[in-house]
């Protein structure tokens, strides 16, 4: 392999190989416990909404770098209905599901809307939509704490301690219960073979339509990153194995990442994003609606702040006027920090969970080392700021 093709793969996994970093330093520092099967767990946990969140701001970003400030307030308004619905007027979770959901994707409707076809600058409206429903939040919780009590809701959506997968195969195998979730590690080597075969199918498709050269070199490469992620993935399984398997709260994250992942890569609406950040005036000339392309951005991300809305009061147990408070700098952070581009056109899904999870174990090794929330708050933003620059830099270096 040449110098350049050393350089060209450094630079295409940097935050992957930043974030094995990080987890080594952390590892070194806590003498392990970072890695411990517990703190893992609860590292998916406890950033189910980040996932989810940071999903939704790659559409937005894509666009040409406009970002949603309000999702943090939206988050905690759907949250606020919902359990007021559920609590105070005995409302069943199904259709409490089903308006919290409705009522996020009307905000982000409601915002696409003013952003696409009334041309008001999007930063304008996600500020204001930012003071709004975080007044309202308090209108509706009267400044008081909802605590939450259906819990069938509380365990669909990640909270409770009966928010895991059942262990459905260590049962028919006869496994000691609590002693390891066999259903967990089942889970993580069928993802893992469903995407080698997904890979391989997908490159010599690519190949037949002559996208791609049969070039031995480059099969190598592809099947040992996809023996490197498998292993990876099969590993993180069986880490949480030891503790109570797979959280509820991360099916639905997964779900999320792949619906999104399989969008923005192999759809033609997913084009339409890159398209409109890489060239608007370009895209709109060759017969793309760029406005119901920055509707579409926004309404999703109000459908998905809702979804987070609900992972957050039920991991919570209860709404309360403050949450969602600065979920939308964690979600803006995880894309840019993942390899979004601050000038838009430029992200993928997978990058933006590696910057999320970048940022969940910046958080939870600091706090193991026991560091100052001050200075916790002073490293993600010098981590945000030279994922950042590196970026402008890249794009000078480019031209």
């Amino acid at each position: 392999m040449t110098k350049t093709n050393v350089m060209d793969v450094i630079k295409k996994y940097t935050m992957f190989i930043v974030l094995i970093i990080v987890v080594g330093f952390f590892y070194t520092m806590t003498k392990g416990n970072i890695l411990l099967p517990q703190n893992v767990s609860n590292l998916i946990a406890q950033n189910a909404y980040v996932f989810v969140l940071a999903t939704g701001m790659l559409l937005c970003i894509l666009t040409g770098g406009n970002i949603d400030l309000s999702v943090g307030s939206v988050v905690c308004f759907v949250g606020a209905v919902g359990a007021t619905l559920m609590e105070t007027h005995d409302l069943h979770p199904v259709p409490a599901v089903i308006m919290m959901l409705l009522i996020g994707l009307g905000i982000g409707a409601w915002q696409g809307f003013l952003i696409a076809y009334v041309k008001v600058p999007p930063f304008i409206v996600t500020l204001a939509g930012m003071l709004i429903f975080r007044g309202l939040s308090n209108v509706i919780l009267k400044g008081l704490t909802v605590s939450l009590t259906n819990m069938g809701f509380i365990n669909t959506f990640g909270g409770g301690k009966d928010c895991y997968i059942p262990d459905f195969v260590g049962n028919m195998m006869g496994l000691e219960k609590g002693s390891i979730n066999a259903t967990s590690i089942a889970f993580g080597i069928v993802f893992a073979i469903i995407y080698a075969v997904a890979t391989i199918l997908g490159y010599l498709k690519k190949v037949k339509k002559g996208y791609e050269e049969a070039n031995t070199k480059k099969m190598l490469v592809i099947a040992a990153r996809t023996v490197a992620i498998g292993a990876l993935i099969i590993a993180f399984t069986v880490k949480i194995a030891q503790y109570r398997g797979i959280p509820t709260a991360l099916v639905w994250a997964v779900l999320v990442i792949l619906v999104y992942a399989y969008i923005t890569s192999k759809t033609t609406i997913g084009r339409h994003f890159y398209a409109v950040g890489g060239n608007e005036k370009a895209t709109r000339l060759s017969g793309i609606n760029t406005n119901r392309v920055y509707f579409m951005a926004y309404a999703n991300m109000g459908f998905l702040a809702a979804l987070a809305g609900m992972l957050t009061i039920a991991r919570m147990t209860s709404a309360q006027p403050t949450y969602g408070q600065n979920y939308e700098l964690d979600a803006i952070g995880s894309c840019f920090i993942g390899g979004a581009s601050a000038y838009g056109g430029v992200g993928t899904v997978p990058g933006v969970i590696v910057g999320a999870i970048l940022m969940g174990v910046i958080n939870i090794g600091m706090s193991l080392m026991s560091v100052d929330q001050n200075w916790q708050k002073v490293v993600k933003g010098a981590v945000l700021l030279i994922a950042v620059i590196f970026d402008v830099m890249t794009k000078k270096a480019e031209k």
